[in-house]
C-alpha cells in the first residue's frame, strides 16, 4: 500500500501595517494575536500530529506560528526557509521535493498569494486563503510526487479567535 503524504498549508495571521516596518518585518495585528492560537486549537483537533513545520522567517509567519505551535503536543520540529518568503507554486514545490520520505505530514507556513495558488496547482480547487486560513491537503506516494498527483483537500478552515 503506498502511504500518503499530508500537506497543511497555513497563511499567517493578521499583520499590523500600522508601524511602517518592511513587510518582511512586520508583526502579527492584535487580531492576529488572537486568530494564531484558535489556528492552533484547530490544528491540534483536526490535524493531530506533524512531522515538521516549513515556516517562512517573515516576522508575522514566525509569530503566527509560535502562537498556534504552542497548542501543539507533541510540538513538530520547525524549520525556517528563506524560500518561503514570497514563493509562489513552483518554488513551494521545491521545498516539498527535497523532504525526507520518511516525513508523512508536513505544514508549510507562510504568504498569499503562493499558497493559495498552490492549493490551486495540486488539488485543482481555488480556496481563498484569508489570514489565519488551513488547507488540509494529501495525496499517495511521496512528496516529489505532489507536482503530479491530483490532491484532495481533506480539510478547509479559515480560524477567528
Amino acid at each position: 500500500m503506498t502511504e500518503r503524504r499530508t500537506l497543511v498549508v497555513v497563511r499567517h495571521a493578521k499583520s499590523d501595517w500600522s508601524g511602517g516596518e518592511l513587510d518582511y518585518e512586520r508583526p502579527l495585528a492584535e487580531r492576529g494575536r488572537r486568530d494564531a492560537p484558535a489556528l492552533g486549537g484547530w490544528l491540534a483537533e483536526h490535524v493531530k500530529t506533524l512531522d515538521l513545520v516549513v515556516c517562512s522567517p517573515a516576522t508575522r509567519a514566525r509569530q503566527t506560528w509560535q502562537l498556534a505551535g504552542a497548542r501543539l503536543d507533541p510540538r513538530p520540529s520547525v524549520r525556517h526557509d528563506e524560500r518561503m518568503y514570497g514563493a509562489g507554486p513552483t518554488e513551494l514545490l521545491t521545498v516539498l521535493a527535497e523532504l525526507p520520505d520518511e516525513i508523512e505530514r508536513v505544514a508549510l507556513v507562510g504568504h498569499n498569494p503562493g499558497l493559495a495558488d498552490l492549493v490551486a496547482r495540486l488539488s485543482g480547487e481555488q480556496r481563498e486563503l484569508k489570514t489565519a486560513a488551513v488547507a488540509v491537503l494529501s495525496w499517495p506516494g511521496s512528496w516529489v510526487d505532489a507536482e503530479f498527483s491530483t490532491a484532495t483537500v481533506d480539510a478547509y478552515a479559515t480560524v477567528r479567535g
